[in-house]
């Protein structure tokens, strides 16, 4: 073993090791890791960022852009609806998101899939009182299943094709990995729905006691057009936001508290919640339902072209506020701002908004231009103004256009006319050009620390394999298991893959172990056709940690995961896939020459 390859190997375990411990953020510590190694001398600069200039590091932003687009306009609640609309349990709900997934991601891009996918399964838990951690590694888990189906699924199947015209081999059928990988994702899904509840963690980030937490009471309008009108409450999604209580609906014939589930909607209906911050939030982005701003004119405040924001703001002692009615303030020609919600220290406040008097204090949700935080943050009329992210009122008009922009990124990427990080990047101008998401916006829409994660791992990949490390470990599995007889090599092949995909890039995982496994072939006298089969499922299914493929990457920080919860769930998988690979394959494609 060479030097360079120990000192690889060492950092490798080590920032695994740290990693499963969550020492530090992922981003950091892979980041320090490729630091490491370029201070050793494994890796000079220029291999050591060649990871930054990968094209998929684009693909993830221009995704991230343009599903931050469906989000703004509220067209992740046509998608919601459509996938997950009326599922009432998390089994149901899984079995919905993980089979469409799985079918998507075998034409589609994965990467594409899960981007999309993220936002739509996060919403609906949210509107179930579910932890996204609950779903989000199925979604990811499902993308890698249906990866296998399709010549196209991943980009592992084309480096292997690629590598088999290479080497004078058939090249890959469009549906030839079908024929194991259909098994497989039949198998995936049903583990997923069954055993996905009991293996999943709950990351729930919502405050466990609803005493302590602050609660808000605002007053919503339900207005035509919107889809709430004539479903029930349960329908509709408004009994199960987290940290929120419909206390009362106010309508001509009279006022209906307690409210039931079964209770229909109807247009003019005055919807009064006591609700956590983020879940008034989320209320605004019901098409629909407008907020009562407290005897202010219908529409808030006066944003002008701006798109009109959220923002707490505390009344000090000395607030001329003190003791005026919220009608009676005039927040709208004083502040140029909109109250929408009034918290008062966990008090039941009985009153409409614009009857209740004010008081030192009070906690008010207002509505106003982006920054009135910085124009009032030293008033005295306040303690405390601060801003509420993610908190624009979504903007319905321009919902069919993001979807269009969505549709045209698929089909360009599909049919091949473009690349898909062309075709990610346009989908991402795209959506600022037409006025979806404004320059800001897209800019915040990209998760920096994702792309670090990722353009790292690849650095470290680099050196994994400019070392020797890697090809050392999978020599070293396919040696052991060569006395085992065929089935027992291709068991090997798939083992040794598997271990080199969780470590490294499931590309360079699959780059590394072709020649491994035509060369035990041929030393063996066996057809190399099966053993590459195995390499290339193998190498697609990185599940046992969050490291070996961009899509557990992605989920890893918005379902709060740890290092251990991908083991623990996928570990088993990778098993059970991979005593069907090695059970099937060779009936499938014949070992013998």
């Amino acid at each position: 073993m060479s030097l360079d390859a120990a000192i690889t190997l060492a950092v490798v375990a080590l920032t695994i090791v740290a990693l499963a411990r969550e020492v530090l953020s992922p981003d950091v510590l892979l980041f320090g890791a490729l630091v490491v190694l370029v201070a050793a001398g494994v890796l000079d600069f220029e291999a050591a960022l060649r990871g930054f200039s990968n094209p998929v590091l684009l693909t993830i932003a221009g995704l991230l852009v343009v599903a931050a687009g469906l989000k703004v306009t509220g067209a992740l609640e046509v998608v919601t609806d459509l996938v997950l609309g009326t599922a009432r349990t998390l089994r149901q709900a899984l079995a919905r998101l993980t089979g469409t997934t799985v079918v998507a991601s075998a034409f589609l891009n994965n990467t594409a899939i899960v981007a999309m996918g993220i936002p739509v399964a996060t919403r609906w838990s949210r509107r179930r009182g579910i932890a996204p951690s609950r779903v989000l590694i199925p979604l990811s888990y499902a993308s890698i299943l249906g990866g296998l189906c399709t010549l196209i699924g991943t980009s592992t199947n084309l480096v292997v094709d690629g590598l088999m015209k290479g080497h004078g081999l058939a090249e890959l059928g469009f549906f030839e990995l079908a024929r194991i990988g259909v098994p497989i994702a039949v198998v995936g899904l049903v583990y997923l729905v069954l055993a996905g509840p009991a293996l999943l963690p709950d990351r729930s980030q919502v405050e466990a006691d609803a005493e302590s937490a602050r609660r808000y009471l605002a007053e919503m309008r339900l207005t035509s057009p919107s889809p709430l009108i004539g479903r029930t409450v349960e329908d509709a999604g408004l009994r199960h936001l987290p940290g929120l209580f419909l206390v009362r609906i106010e309508r001509t014939t009279g006022i209906v508290a307690p409210v039931g589930p079964a209770e229909r909607l109807a247009e003019g209906d005055r919807l009064t919640f006591a609700g956590l911050v983020e879940t008034i939030v989320d209320l605004r982005r019901y098409r629909g339902l407008e907020p009562i701003t407290g005897g202010e004119p219908e529409g808030g405040a006066d944003g002008g072209e701006e798109a009109l924001e959220l923002h707490e703001a505390v009344i000090s002692p000395g607030s001329p506020l003190v003791g005026s009615s919220i009608r009676e303030a005039s927040f709208r020609a004083r502040y140029n701002a909109a109250v929408i919600a009034v918290h008062r220290h966990g008090e039941r406040i009985e009153r409409r908004i614009g009857d209740i008097v004010l008081r030192p204090g009070d906690a008010l949700m207002l509505e106003a231009a982006a920054g009135f935080d910085r124009a009032f943050r030293d008033s005295s009329d306040f303690y405390l103004v601060s801003r509420v992210d993610d908190s624009a009122a979504p903007r319905h008009e321009h919902r069919w256009i993001s979807i269009l922009v969505l549709a045209t990124v698929v089909t360009l990427a599909a049919t091949g006319l473009v690349s898909i990080t062309l075709a990610a990047a346009l989908g991402g101008l795209a959506m600022v050009a037409t006025g979806c998401l404004s320059p800001g916006e897209a800019k915040r829409a990209v998760d920096w620390s994702l792309l670090v994660v990722i353009g790292s791992a690849l650095g470290i990949a680099v050196a994994m394999e400019k070392s020797g490390a890697a090809a050392l470990l999978a020599e070293g599995v396919t040696d052991a298991s060569a006395s085992f007889g065929p089935r027992g090599v291709l068991a090997g092949l798939f083992l040794g893959t598997l271990v080199l995909t969780e470590l490294i890039t499931n590309n360079a995982a699959a780059a590394l172990m072709f020649p491994v496994a035509v060369s035990v072939a041929g030393d063996l006298g066996l057809a190399a056709r099966p053993l590459v089969i195995a390499v290339t499922v193998a190498a697609s299914l990185s599940m046992a940690t969050p490291l070996g493929y961009q899509t557990n990457l992605m989920v890893y920080g918005p379902g709060g995961y740890r290092f251990t919860d991908f083991t623990k769930a996928g570990l088993p998988l990778q098993l059970l896939a991979g005593a069907m690979a090695v059970v099937l394959i060779p009936v499938l494609w014949p070992m013998a020459r």
